[in-house]
């Protein structure tokens, strides 16, 4: 592994999840900051899969834009992607996303005052990492995530896989449409991160920028199943994917 080439990995993964990230927290702050004035959870979904489709478009062509890494275990899984570079992508991602999060905090550091006079509660850590409704259950919620990614990841699988679809340059175009149809569908229980580092470096932000440690106590330390349950998910939707359509090509 060149430290020049998984330098410029890093940094592709970096800005791609960035930019994801950015986007999808913008649309869900100026929802809750304008008290749903500016926004809906329809907006929500659809410019979070444009924000996925954006953030592709800043990494493809030097990773193949995994921005998750969830995606990158489930490719090293599938032996598509050398094991010796899954932590470097994952912390990248998840850097992405912290950084991410702290640009959306200084746009909206002004409304995010008005809003709350300064005083952080769950409310608007909402509006950067995911929380599960009341009556979801941790064990609810880690089939929740498990679910959501191994769906995103089955699709993902099919999208890529040029023997079953010739999708060319609308790739990053259907990946959107994916994560925003996961969130029409399956959005409800816990507000679909299927993703760790869109989840945990967010969440790590707001600890250290005023919300403090409530961030991973709340709802009973709920914050691991978003982490956990993508981590299970995605390797388990490539590895369905291949047995049941994949494999069958090669026959």
């Amino acid at each position: 592994m060149k430290e020049s080439t998984i330098r410029r990995e890093m940094f592709a993964e970096f800005l791609g999840t960035f930019v994801m990230y950015a986007f999808g927290a913008g649309v869900v702050a100026q929802n809750v900051l304008s008290r749903g004035s500016n926004g809906s959870y329809l907006a929500i979904n659809l410019a979070w899969g444009l924000a996925v489709t954006m953030g592709i478009y800043i990494a493809n062509g030097v990773t193949g834009a995994h921005l998750n890494p969830a995606v990158t275990l489930a490719l090293a899984v599938r032996r598509k992607f050398p094991w010796n570079k899954l932590a470097p992508y994952a912390l990248a991602q998840t850097a992405g996303a912290f950084v991410a999060a702290a640009a959306v905090l200084l746009v909206y550091r002004e409304a995010l005052g008005a809003f709350d006079g300064g005083g952080r509660g769950l409310d608007t850590a909402g509006i950067f990492s995911t929380a599960p409704q009341p009556f979801l259950s941790h064990l609810g919620g880690l089939i929740d995530q498990i679910f959501g990614t191994a769906m995103l990841l089955m699709v993902i699988s099919a999208i890529g896989d040029a023997r079953n679809n010739n999708i060319g340059s609308l790739g990053p175009l259907m990946v959107g449409a994916l994560v925003m149809v996961i969130g029409m569908c399956f959005g409800l229980n816990a507000g679909y991160a299927i993703n760790p580092a869109r989840d945990f470096g967010p969440r790590l932000l707001t600890a250290v920028a005023g919300w403090g440690v409530q961030v991973f106590q709340a709802n009973n330390y709920y914050f691991w199943v978003p982490i956990v349950g993508p981590l299970i998910g995605g390797p388990l939707g490539v590895t369905i994917y291949d047995w049941l359509v994949g494999k069958h090509f090669d026959e």
